[in-house]
């Protein structure tokens, strides 16, 4: 088996977990719409000890980021990248989470009265986006730099023009939070310099990942109130779970790197690596609990601990086995997914500009319910495919 045969099939072992996690985010993401469905598919509430099926899904995705951070920088440097350029290329990306993160917190505070409504300013938003951050790689030049002028312009101008409950203009945009995509640019960013300036050595990955989880206990233990006042500035002064679940998907990338699925070094490796995470969650849930909403380090070990095992379960299954197949029905989930991701916010924003009326009752209630939120998730992730073929996927 040769070396970049190899790297090929790791790397479908990877889209495969992705894709498989963006469809459970899009399937949960649109429970909202369903009435009499089990619990434990829901988020947990703040003050539970508990955790369901959504509160998982996130957490895992970060994990995914690390496991693909060491071979995005891999493949920088093949092409020639320094560590300059590469670190460049990393604060752009995140930058652009940071910025998409931003809009989307502020959707939730988006007020009545303002000169467009919600839904209008909410599409041409998510329309900006695909103009600033298309992959314009199949495009003339002059094309790409005009289109994404246009998409500059255009969300600049929808930032005018935003209204809050208070307030209006820029200035009325707050970071309440940095939304999902957001807290994904700031994990990435952080495990991502790490990797790229420690010239990827393990053990520093293994530290890094002990510091953030400790940062994150001192966090819920009260030991760091002295830096509350620094919230504002620094992000992770509050909790370290954002940095230490892309570093936990590092830590496996590089022990996948170096054995291969052919070895039984990386399955004891792999076992052993989720075996101390799940552990650690488990005895330490009595001191804070496992919460996603307070993003205790129960929560964020024992999410690490099993994205780990399904990552593993991925690599059985793609290259022991070698099925695939199964995949080529959500890959576009994998490889476009920051497209897939986007795509229901424009699904969403028409049902409310148009008062569109709900499915009746019984397409929204129980098994019959959660039926329809999977076909909707599948349904986006086959439109994804079809945009990727039409040229419109994005790419940072």
């Amino acid at each position: 088996m040769t070396a970049n045969k190899n790297v090929q099939q790791r790397l479908v072992s990877i889209d495969a977990l992705r894709a498989l996690v963006m469809l459970l985010m899009i399937f949960v993401n649109d429970l909202w719409s369903l009435i009499d469905i089990p619990g434990w598919l829901e988020h947990a509430p703040g003050d539970a000890n508990y955790m369901g099926l959504a509160d998982v899904v996130f957490p895992a995705f970060l994990v995914i980021v690390g496991l693909s951070v060491p071979y995005a920088i891999d493949s920088r440097r093949r092409k020639g990248d320094g560590n300059r350029a590469i670190f460049l290329h990393i604060v752009y990306r995140t930058i652009a989470l940071l910025v998409m993160g931003f809009f989307h917190v502020n959707m939730e505070t988006y007020g009545d009265g303002a000169v467009l409504s919600k839904g209008l300013w909410q599409i041409l938003v998510t329309i900006s986006f695909f103009l600033i951050w298309l992959d314009y790689s199949s495009y003339k030049p002059a094309v790409s730099r005009s289109l994404k002028m246009i998409g500059v312009l255009l969300l600049l101008t929808l930032a005018t023009l935003y209204k809050s409950a208070d307030a209006s203009g820029i200035l009325a945009m707050r970071v309440q939070w940095w939304g999902i995509l957001g807290l994904i640019g700031w994990g990435y960013f952080v495990s991502s310099c790490i990797f790229l300036f420690s010239k990827g050595n393990l053990l520093v990955q293994l530290l890094a990942l002990v510091f953030f989880l400790s940062f994150s206990s001192a966090n819920h233990l009260g030991w760091l109130e002295g830096l509350y006042e620094l919230r504002e500035y620094v992000w992770f002064s509050e909790n370290g779970a954002m940095a230490a679940l892309p570093i936990a998907g590092i830590v496996i990338a590089l022990v996948y790197k170096k054995y291969g699925s052919s070895s039984p070094a990386f399955w004891l490796s792999t076992v052993a690596f989720a075996a101390v995470l799940l552990l650690f969650g488990w005895l330490t849930n009595p001191f804070w609990g496992i919460s996603k909403i307070r993003a205790t380090p129960s929560w964020t070990s024992i999410c690490a601990g099993v994205t780990v095992l399904a990552f593993m379960l991925m690599v059985y299954l793609t290259e022991t086995l070698g099925k695939r197949k199964w995949y080529d029905l959500i890959k576009p989930a994998g490889t476009s997914t920051l497209t897939c991701y986007l795509l229901p916010y424009l699904h969403y924003a028409l049902i409310g500009l148009f008062s569109l009326p709900q499915l009746p009752v019984f397409w929204r209630t129980g098994a019959v319910g959660l039926g329809k939120s999977l076909l909707y998730a599948l349904l986006i992730i086959t439109l994804t495919g079809l945009l990727g073929k039409l040229r419109v996927r994005l790419k940072i």
